[in-house]
C-alpha cells in the first residue's frame, strides 16, 4: 500500500477544514455579534465570545459597563444643584474647587481605577438616576455572557418603533394607516407569500415547458430551446426599466405581484435543468402509456412528474433561496412599509435607527437566514440527488 496515502488524506482534510472555517467565520461572527452588547460590537481588539463585567456597587454585585479609565488623580463628585442634580461624574483634581457649592466631593480616586455604570440602568434611566462609581480594575470580574434578549428586542424594533417606546420608558406613539401593525411578522408573511407563490409558479411553469422541449417532437424545437438558453445572457439591469414600466402600467408597483407573477412564465435555467432530467426517463414509459390510451397531459401529470421529484425539489429550493434573499426586486417595486420583505426590512432597519445598532441588526439577520439554513439541512439529500442525476442518460 502506498505510504503517501495517509499524508494525502491529511492534507485534503486539512484543506477542507480550513476552507470550512473560512466560509463559516462570517456566520460565526454574526452570531457572536448578535449575542453581544452594543459597545462590544465595535470594541478593539475584538473578542470571539461576548462577555460581561461585574462589580460591587452600593453593596450589590451588579453587571456594569467600563466607561473610562482614570488616568490622573481625580475627584469623584455628585452634582447637588442645577439641571444635572444627582449626576455623579469624575473631574480632574487640579480643576476641582472644594468651595464650589454645586458639587459634593464623594472621594478622591487614584490613576488606574475605572468609572463604571450599572448596566441594567444604563439604557432605561435619565443620567441623574444612573448608578455610577469608581472601582479598581482588579475588583471587576469578567465572564462570558450571551445576551439572548437581543433577539426579541431586535424583532420588536424592526417595524420602526424605538426600544424605549416598546419597553414603556417613553410615551407610545399612536401609529395610524399602513404602519399601524408593521412588525417582523408582517415582513415574514410578505416574504413567505412571495416565496411560496413563486415556488409554485416556478415548478409548474418550468416543468410544463421543459416537458415540451424534452419529450415532444415539434418543428423548431431545438431552435426555440437555443433562444431560451440565450436569454440567460441578458443582464437583469437591461430589463429593469422596461419591466418597471410594464408593472407600472398594470398598477402593480407597491404590491407583491411583480415579485412572484413573472416566475409563473418560465426561467431558462430551470427549464434547462428539468429538460436534462426529463431526458433521462426512458421513452418506453410514455409509449406504453399512449398505447393504453393516456393523453399527453395525463402522461406528464401522472407518470413523468412523480419520477421527477428530485429535480422539482431542486428547482423549488433554488427559487425559494433566491426569493428569500432577494433585495433588488423589493427595493425597486415596493414603496410601502407594510409590503416590505425581510431583506428590504433589514436595510430599512439599518437606516431608520440612525447609528447602526449592530447587535440588533445581526440578531435580526440571524433570524432571517435561519429558515433557509433549516430548509437546506432537511432537503440536502434530495438536493444533491437532483443535481447529481441531472444530465445523466440511461
Amino acid at each position: 500500500m502506498n505510504q503517501s496515502h495517509p499524508v494525502k488524506r491529511f492534507v485534503i482534510y486539512a484543506c477542507l477544514g480550513f476552507g470550512t472555517i473560512v466560509f463559516a467565520f462570517p456566520l460565526l461572527w454574526m452570531l457572536v455579534t448578535s449575542l453581544s452588547p452594543i459597545e462590544q460590537t465595535v470594541s478593539y481588539p475584538p473578542r470571539l465570545l461576548p462577555y460581561a463585567h461585574y462589580a460591587v456597587l452600593d453593596g450589590r454585585r451588579v453587571e456594569v459597563t467600563l466607561d473610562a479609565e482614570i488616568r490622573e488623580r481625580s475627584a469623584f463628585v455628585e452634582v447637588v444643584s442645577g439641571l444635572r442634580t444627582g449626576v455623579r461624574r469624575v473631574v480632574p483634581l487640579s480643576s476641582f474647587d472644594p468651595k464650589d457649592p454645586s458639587l459634593r466631593l464623594i472621594r478622591v480616586v487614584e490613576p488606574g481605577t475605572w468609572q463604571v455604570t450599572e448596566r441594567s440602568r444604563a439604557s432605561k434611566f435619565a443620567e441623574k438616576d444612573l448608578l455610577r462609581d469608581v472601582v479598581s480594575r482588579d475588583s471587576v470580574e469578567t465572564s462570558v455572557k450571551f445576551r439572548w434578549e437581543n433577539y426579541p428586542k431586535a424583532l420588536a424594533t424592526m417595524g420602526g418603533r424605538s426600544l424605549e417606546e416598546i419597553e414603556g420608558f417613553v410615551e407610545r406613539t399612536d401609529y395610524v394607516g399602513e404602519d399601524a401593525d408593521v412588525s417582523f411578522f408582517t415582513f415574514l408573511a410578505n416574504t413567505l407569500i412571495v416565496c411560496v407563490l413563486g415556488v409554485i409558479g416556478t415548478v409548474l411553469s418550468n416543468a410544463i415547458i421543459a416537458y415540451g422541449f424534452a419529450r415532444l417532437r415539434w418543428r423548431g424545437r431545438d431552435a426555440f430551446f437555443a433562444v431560451t438558453l440565450a436569454t440567460m445572457m441578458i443582464p437583469y439591469p437591461v430589463l429593469m426599466v422596461p419591466l418597471f414600466d410594464l408593472f407600472q402600467q398594470l398598477g402593480w408597483i407597491g404590491t407583491l405581484l411583480p415579485l412572484w407573477v413573472p416566475f409563473c412564465f418560465g426561467n431558462a435555467f430551470n427549464i434547462f435543468l428539468m429538460r436534462q432530467f426529463f431526458r433521462t426517463i426512458p421513452n418506453e414509459l410514455s409509449e406504453a402509456a399512449r398505447i393504453d390510451g393516456c393523453s399527453e397531459w395525463r402522461i406528464f401529470w401522472q407518470i413523468i412528474l412523480p419520477l421527477c421529484k428530485p429535480v422539482l425539489a431542486v428547482a423549488a429550493l433554488f427559487h425559494f433561496l433566491y426569493a428569500w434573499n432577494d433585495f433588488l426586486g423589493p427595493l425597486i417595486y415596493l414603496t410601502r412599509k407594510h409590503t416590505f420583505t425581510l431583506g428590504l426590512a433589514l436595510q430599512n432597519y439599518q437606516t431608520t435607527h440612525g447609528g447602526v445598532q449592530w447587535h440588533f441588526l445581526m440578531a435580526a439577520s440571524a433570524v432571517t437566514i435561519l429558515p433557509v439554513v433549516v430548509l437546506f439541512f432537511f432537503t440536502q439529500k434530495t438536493f444533491i440527488r437532483g443535481i447529481a442525476t441531472t444530465g445523466s442518460k440511461g
